[in-house]
């Protein structure tokens, strides 16, 4: 049971990374890419390739995030100054273009035999009792962070909930804002006892749930601060109207370009993480299937919301974990049938969502013009 939540800890990990980077691109810029999966193949390619030339795991994950921003940049210097239909459609061609690469070209790439046998982060290391308390003492500051990022949460929509209301609030928010705290305090402690346990009988899968942790957190600490910045305003006010923007002064092309290239950096790291997750990467790893997964994640936790990303991120994987385990055991569908079946309850989710509460789990109904 410890080694399937750590292995369930990493995916929501690096999934909640790879949510970030849309939810920076699309939540607050407004920029429709369908094809996001694209700067996780070249994040995960482009590590995995240098660190086998014997390039150092941090220089090949610097130089990952690096060419993934650059391909922000490439397809944003054509696109951006499109309609935002064209921006979706040629990002979807760009992701299916690359894993096309990606199985054609064998002397780079090794076709769809795939990347086997390249370093993985703290594969050979082996932590006296010593390191073991130190990697749960840096797992304990992570959880604390974590409790705290909650509290500043909960206690905003608790100030925002009056000013709206006026002097009194309704017990019902009061009680929803209760039952979110001791949702997320639950969660926190479930990750950090199991993380706990995983890091005294250490493996490579400890090691790396805590290094997607550790990135986790300062990733969602980085953009907290810059969507709370005058240049995450801009960004907001250009996805409401770049008109606007534009005759206030503002460069929108320039601020949509970081903002793309940006989000993309963010998508490549976490293509390093999947890579490093799978141990061995394949042209199949990166279909189209996997930009949709993580919309829905942003959609389901509310769009220009950066805790909303992570939380779609986690509803997502434990819906995926709980019907992994409990439909075979009702013995309805076959196992073809399961996959359909478990594909077509998350989009009758999303269906009920968007009527039920548009703007997602934490989104804001005042923001509901996103995209338009």
């Amino acid at each position: 049971m410890v080694g399937y939540l750590v292995f369930l800890t990493i995916y929501v990990g690096l999934y909640s990374l790879f949510a970030l980077g849309l939810n920076l691109q699309w939540g607050y810029a407004g920029l429709i890419n369908f094809g996001h999966v694209a700067f996780m193949t070249v994040g995960a390619y482009t590590t995995v390739l240098l660190s086998s030339q014997g390039v150092p795991l941090i220089l090949a994950i610097i130089a990952g995030i690096a060419i993934a921003a650059l391909l922000g940049l490439l397809i944003g210097m054509s696109t951006l100054r499109l309609r935002e239909d064209y921006l979706a459609i040629v990002t979807i061609g760009v992701s299916e273009l690359l894993r096309l690469i990606a199985l054609n070209e064998e002397w780079l790439t090794k076709g769809s035999f795939g990347i086997q046998r390249f370093p993985l982060p703290l594969d050979r290391f082996e932590p006296n009792l010593v390191q073991e308390y130190l990697l749960i003492g840096v797992l304990t500051l992570l959880a604390i962070f974590a409790a705290w990022q909650l509290g500043q949460g909960l206690r905003s929509q608790y100030r925002e909930g009056k000013s709206i209301q006026g002097k009194s609030y309704q017990p019902t928010k009061i009680l929803s804002l209760i039952i979110w705290g001791i949702l997320g305090l639950g969660i926190i402690l479930t990750v950090y006892i199991n993380g706990c346990a995983a890091l005294l009988d250490y493996n490579y899968k400890a090691g790396l749930m805590l290094l997607v942790l550790i990135a986790l957190a300062v990733v969602y600490w980085g953009l907290e601060l810059l969507v709370k910045s005058p240049w995450g305003r801009v960004l907001k006010a250009i996805r409401e109207d770049e008109e606007i923007a534009r005759a206030l002064g503002k460069n929108v092309f320039w601020y949509k370009l970081q903002a793309f290239m940006l989000g993309g950096a963010i998508a490549g790291l976490a293509g390093a993480f999947y890579a490093w997750q799978l141990t061995t990467i394949y042209p199949s790893n990166f279909q189209t299937l996997i930009t949709f997964n993580v919309w829905t994640m942003v959609v389901l936790g509310g769009a220009g919301n950066n805790p909303g990303a992570i939380l779609g991120a986690i509803v997502f994987w434990a819906y995926d974990a709980l019907t992994r385990f409990y439909l075979p055991k009702l013995g309805w569908f076959s196992s073809s049938e399961e996959g359909a079946f478990r594909v077509m309850v998350i989009g009758l989710i999303l269906m009920v969502l968007m009527v039920w509460r548009p703007q997602g789990i934490l989104g804001k109904k005042e923001e509901l013009t996103l995209g338009k």
